[in-house]
């Protein structure tokens, strides 16, 4: 029995490694299809990646222009309110009509550009959630 069971073991391993072979062989012919198949799909990811690489300029562009355009606008109400608080109207200059109609001027000059602001904030929602621009 003994040299039965050790011929049969041989057998199953020799049937194994034989079945192992053709399996790894069947797959071989299948190597360059996929290796282009690879090759293919990577191009298409470089593809992506340049394309991106393209917008960004445009990109770029587009942030800087928004951002200029906030600029402005906070730089004209800066000046406004520094402009407003400069001018102290109290009880004894509002006899003084030249006085009286700069803090006026002031006062609308701050008001309008305040007014821009909230056009800026109110037509760009996603400027009113950033916190860059707050």
């Amino acid at each position: 029995m003994s040299v039965r069971h050790h011929y049969r073991s041989g057998l199953q391993v020799a049937a194994l490694m034989l079945l192992t072979t053709l399996l790894a062989g069947c797959g071989i012919n299948n190597i360059p299809t996929l290796d282009e198949q690879a090759k293919a799909a990577w191009g298409q990811v470089q593809n992506q990646y340049q394309r991106r690489a393209d917008l960004i300029p445009n990109l770029v562009e587009t942030v800087k222009g928004y951002a200029q355009h906030e600029q402005e606008t906070l730089t004209a109400v800066i000046e406004a309110r520094a402009k407003a608080t400069s001018i102290q109207v109290d009880a004894s200059t509002l006899d003084n009509p030249e006085k009286l109609k700069q803090f006026q001027q002031a006062q609308d000059q701050l008001t309008g550009a305040l007014s821009r602001l909230m056009v800026v904030s109110e037509r760009y929602p996603d400027l009113k959630a950033n916190q860059n621009f707050l």
